[in-house]
């Protein structure tokens, strides 16, 4: 059986706040956030907007991702947005 693959994505929220989270099915997670029913943090940060997008291998890669990310410092992010824009 083969793994699906996983993307992690960083979200910029209306407040200039960077969101991280990872999933199989981007635009479907997108749509739960934009719609108020994604992260308690996104649902009171809106407008979002989606800034970079990381393709992984597998789920493991991603939450390793995810959380490496989320350790980073705001500069930090910014720098790995900066090398990895959102498609489109």
């Amino acid at each position: 059986m083969s793994e699906r693959i996983a993307y992690v994505y960083l979200l910029r929220c209306g407040d200039a706040s960077l969101y991280c989270g990872w999933t199989f099915d981007l635009e479907r997670r997108l749509e739960a956030h934009r719609s108020g029913r994604g992260a308690r943090y996104t649902r009171s940060r809106p407008p979002l907007e989606l800034v970079a997008v990381i393709e992984l291998p597998d789920p493991a890669s991603a939450r390793r991702e995810e959380a490496r990310i989320k350790r980073l410092t705001r500069s930090e992010k910014l720098e790995l947005i900066a090398g990895n824009p959102a498609p489109g």
